[in-house]
């Protein structure tokens, strides 16, 4: 097994840490204590990253962009505030960036169905009788949601996790159909996950040679997904929590905020992702909600890759023929994004120099 360099990297114009988080997934481990919500994992991310700049204090001026995809749409907005109410840190937030996220469980159950039955760009993936199903059990399942909105309780919580699950996904896994990409079928070989790739990954992380080179201890074992953390943070009620409005603390902070989706997912899809954004209340609602999509064309070969909805320092991105992971379905085009949008390309239409965040924050409040 050998590697390959990737020349879409997101490493291209940036310095990148990938953190294995929460502790005990991954690489990472303790001495015995665990975490079973985003608040706790966020004091040990933010410890970790104290840490990080204490040791490399030439990075600490630089950017700092906090990103990632899934479950990070609880992450991300938890980190994010937790970072910007610390008072003496040694580094800054600069943006944040979520690909095909869980954030507004409210709001994005109720895009399962139509991702689902044809509705949002992609062939109906199941009946038609599944589909009234579906749609039939909705309201308890949103009626469960909006209870752990208003009390957050870990049994209530966690009753309307399953009851959403089996009503909403359950139906779509039942057809073999791939969670990640409405066009693929899930692959028997992956362990649950829907990619044989992901095997591979397991395989070449837990080599010696590779443990050795990485600093890793040889008793470690590197899996992709720790299904008891996973049943942890379910169990406490955590899938549940309503984390877009940590995402308004941000933008209301003048922190940038890109939430981009690969229109062919179905778990966290670019429907649900576009109504939260739309849905969201924070000071430019109604500039974002009344600003036009625009095309997004890629910088170099002017492809047209997707759609984007800015105001100020807040876009949406549907990205055209990519599912759950967008940079293995388009490496090239989600490249151009991040690479614009860290150089400050925030409404990806090519105008770097628009008011900063800070700046624009300031004029409006």
């Amino acid at each position: 097994m050998k590697l390959k360099r990737n020349p879409y990297s997101w490493n291209s114009k940036a310095n990148v840490i990938f953190l294995d988080q929460p502790v005990g997934t991954g690489m990472s481990y303790s001495s015995g204590s665990s975490v079973d919500r985003t608040t706790q994992a966020a004091e040990d991310v933010y410890s970790f990253l104290t840490q990080f700049f204490e040791r490399f204090p030439q990075y600490s001026s630089h950017k700092f962009h906090i990103a990632g995809e899934s479950y990070a749409g609880h992450y991300i907005p938890v980190f994010s505030q937790y970072i910007l109410s610390q008072k003496n840190k040694n580094f800054n937030l600069t943006s944040v960036m979520i690909g095909n996220g869980l954030t507004d469980p409210l709001t994005q159950y109720s895009y399962y169905q139509p991702m689902a039955c044809g509705q949002g760009g992609a062939p109906a993936v199941v009946s038609q009788n599944v589909c009234q199903n579906m749609q039939r059990n909705l309201p308890a399942c949103l009626n469960l949601i909006q209870t752990c909105y208003n009390n957050p309780n870990s049994e209530s919580c966690f009753i309307g996790t399953l009851t959403c699950e089996q009503s909403q996904l359950g139906p779509y896994q039942q057809t073999g159909k791939n969670v990640y990409d409405v066009r693929k079928t899930c692959d028997p070989n992956s362990n649950g996950l829907c990619y044989e790739a992901l095997n591979y990954v397991n395989q070449y992380l837990n080599q010696a040679n590779v443990k050795q080179a990485l600093g890793v201890q040889n008793s470690i074992t590197f899996q992709d997904c720790n299904n008891q953390i996973n049943s942890n943070f379910i169990n406490s009620g955590d899938w549940l929590q309503p984390t877009q409005r940590r995402v308004a603390n941000v933008l209301d902070a003048g922190v940038p905020v890109l939430i981009y989706a690969g229109d062919k997912d179905y778990i966290c899809n670019w429907l649900g992702n576009r109504a939260w954004t739309q849905n969201l209340q924070w000071s430019g609602q109604t500039e974002f909600k009344q600003t036009k999509t625009r095309k997004w064309l890629t910088k170099d070969k002017k492809t047209y890759a997707g759609d984007v909805t800015n105001a100020r320092h807040f876009t949406f991105v549907r990205l055209f023929n990519a599912g759950h992971l967008v940079p293995h379905d388009q490496p090239e085009n989600s490249l151009d994004m991040v690479n614009r949008w860290i150089s400050g390309d925030y409404s990806l239409q090519g105008q770097n120099g628009l008011p900063s965040a800070h700046q624009a924050f300031k004029e409006t409040s």
